[in-house]
C-alpha cells in the first residue's frame, strides 16, 4: 500500500508539471536564451516545477507549527518554495533546508501571513492564524462590497512569488462585519486536515530569484534616492 501511494504521488507530480498554468507565454518577436528553463512546443517557458515528498515530522498543537519533509537541497529544494498537499491544497512554505530534508512553516503558524484571494470575485486578502483553533484561519482585507456567503472558496493570490495562483486554501466558515472598517473579518476552514498530512508537493517558481532580486534592488534604489 505504501509503495502504491508513492506511485500515485509520482503520477500526480508528473501531471501537475504538465498543467498549462505552469508555463508563461513569451514574446516571439524577441530572442531569449534561457537554457536552464524547460519550455514546451507552444513557445511557453516553464514558470513552476513540482516535486513530491513525504512528511516525516509534523505539529499542529503549538503556536508555531512546522513540518519536516524528506527532500532537501540535493533534490533542488530551497527556502521560500510553496508546499501543497498531494491534491494541490495549500500547506505552507519551506523555511530551511539541509542536504536531504526541509523544514516547512505550516499555515498554522502565527507568523505566517499569506496573500490569497476570493475565487469568485478575485478580491485579494491576507490569511493568517491566531493560534486558537487549528480548524479555523483568519482572512482580512476583503471589502464589504464583496457579496460573500458561507462556503465561498479562498485560493492562493496573484501576487506571491512562492505560490502559484488559484490553488485551494479553504472555505468561508464565518462572516464577521467589522463596524470600525470597510472590511470583513472572515473565519476560513482550511482545505486540509493538517494533522493528517503524509505526502506533499513542493512547487518551485523558476523566476523567483530574478523577480525577488529585482524587487529588493528597486526598494534599495528608492531608499538611496530619498537620502540624496
Amino acid at each position: 500500500m505504501k509503495e502504491e501511494n508513492r506511485r500515485i504521488l509520482r503520477m500526480n507530480d508528473s501531471l501537475l508539471n504538465l498543467l498549462p498554468s505552469n508555463f508563461t507565454k513569451i514574446d516571439s518577436t524577441e530572442k531569449i536564451v534561457k537554457d536552464t528553463v524547460a519550455y514546451d512546443t507552444t513557445n511557453r517557458y516553464r514558470q513552476y516545477l513540482w516535486r513530491y515528498a513525504q512528511v516525516v515530522y509534523n505539529t499542529v498543537s503549538n503556536e508555531k507549527n512546522y513540518l519536516q519533509i524528506n527532500k532537501g537541497s540535493q533534490e533542488g529544494i530551497r527556502d521560500n518554495m510553496g508546499v501543497f498537499s498531494s491534491d494541490g491544497k495549500l500547506v505552507g512554505k519551506v523555511v530551511n533546508v539541509s542536504a536531504n530534508f526541509s523544514v516547512v512553516m505550516s499555515l498554522l503558524h502565527v507568523q505566517n501571513n499569506v496573500d490569497v484571494m476570493m475565487k469568485r470575485s478575485h478580491n485579494p486578502g491576507t490569511i493568517s492564524w491566531d493560534a486558537e483553533d487549528p480548524g479555523l484561519l483568519t482572512l482580512t482585507r476583503i471589502p464589504k462590497s464583496d457579496s460573500l456567503v458561507k462556503g465561498d472558496t479562498v485560493v492562493t493570490g496573484n501576487f506571491s512569488l512562492s505560490y502559484p495562483p488559484g490553488y485551494m486554501v479553504g472555505t468561508i466558515a464565518k462572516i464577521i462585519k467589522d463596524n470600525s472598517t470597510n472590511f470583513y473579518v472572515l473565519k476560513v476552514k482550511p482545505a486540509i486536515n493538517f494533522g493528517d498530512l503524509q505526502q506533499v508537493m513542493i512547487v518551485e517558481n523558476m523566476q523567483y530569484s530574478e523577480l525577488n532580486s529585482l524587487l529588493e534592488a528597486g526598494k534599495k534604489k528608492v531608499e538611496e534616492t530619498r537620502k540624496k
